[in-house]
């Protein structure tokens, strides 16, 4: 037998797989035995690779990248990914450690696991991405009594996750003004959840799950502490602010001297990093601010896709 023919075929049939990532955004830094904890359950199917993690301390957020293969039926209908379970366990786990009351930090949230958001990679399809979203927010509204919200490619009528967000007073910090802390929430919530209850556990709070199209996320700081300056310039930077079309941003204070544009890029090959941060820069200038190169919080889909190969490749020799 010719093993390395062998290994080469079967590099080449991962490399047709349909990949889906998902990432998970944790309401937590600073307790690292709760991370721990989290961390252990989304190891334990190794078919589940998480291939990157991003915490900010002053955010006190994490966001876990996690990539797996999705199987189908004969008809070609999703029925099975790895990551479904894997997900809902790393969310059963940040339940059983963390209660969104004792929680504070200079990033918005409405609950302890705030956000998932799935994309398609390599050959999979945006669909494939919606019926593992849906999949999962359902699990998490039925087994854990939270309020789910879906939103884009996972809504029925693909509504955005800012204009949930806005409905449910996520931009609006409740502490010293800069800060969000404890939940916020009422406990009937005005707009009805599509997953769980409409009463709110102020433990968990809610959480969003969506399906779209990779996006890149991207954070410029500023070295001052005009929180005020900094929101100016991250709504003249926005496409709501009149500036970059699919530019979502927002002013963060980001430790003690500094400030920071957290941005979000819906269509990043075409109003990428380059961009946001040449406008920062200008908008920055007439403040007499200075600023520091942007950072990626995330590597690009075909680094991530790269690197799940990788580990794959080596955990199967």
């Amino acid at each position: 037998m010719d093993f390395s023919q062998a290994s080469e075929d079967k590099m080449k049939g991962m490399k047709q797989t349909m990949l889906l990532c998902c990432k998970i955004y944790i309401s937590e830094t600073r307790n690292k035995e709760a991370l721990d904890a989290i961390e252990r359950v989304a190891k334990l199917d190794p078919e589940s690779v998480i291939v990157n993690k991003f915490q900010d301390r002053d955010y006190n957020r994490v966001r876990y990248t996690i990539v797996s293969y999705v199987a189908h039926d004969s008809t070609g209908c999703p029925v099975y990914s790895p990551l479904r379970q894997t997900v809902l366990s790393m969310v059963e786990a940040a339940y059983g450690a963390l209660n969104l009351e004792l929680h504070s930090g200079a990033h918005p949230r409405t609950g302890i696991v705030d956000d998932i958001v799935c994309h398609p990679l390599a050959r999979a399809s945006l669909d494939e991405a919606a019926w593992l979203a849906k999949s999962v927010a359902a699990e998490i509204g039925n087994r854990f009594q939270v309020p789910v919200y879906l939103y884009a490619a996972a809504h029925p009528t693909g509504k955005a996750l800012e204009t949930i967000r806005r409905e449910l007073g996520y931009y609006r910090p409740n502490f010293m003004g800069t800060q969000w802390a404890g939940c916020a929430l009422p406990e009937v919530l005005p707009v009805k959840p599509d997953e769980g209850p409409a009463q709110v556990s102020r433990e968990r709070g809610v959480v969003m799950v969506g399906a779209r199209p990779w996006i890149a996320t991207y954070n410029v700081p500023i070295l001052s502490k005009d929180v005020a300056a900094a929101k100016w310039i991250a709504q003249m930077v926005s496409a709501r602010g009149g500036g970059l079309p699919t530019v979502q941003t927002l002013g963060l204070v980001h430790g003690e001297d500094s400030t920071e544009i957290a941005c979000m890029l819906l269509e990043p090959n075409k109003y990428g990093a380059d961009l946001v941060q040449k406008r920062v820069e200008m908008l920055a200038a007439k403040e007499g601010l200075e600023v520091e190169n942007g950072y990626f919080t995330d590597f690009s889909p075909e680094m991530i896709t790269e690197r799940y190969m990788k580990f794959v490749s080596a955990n199967s020799n």
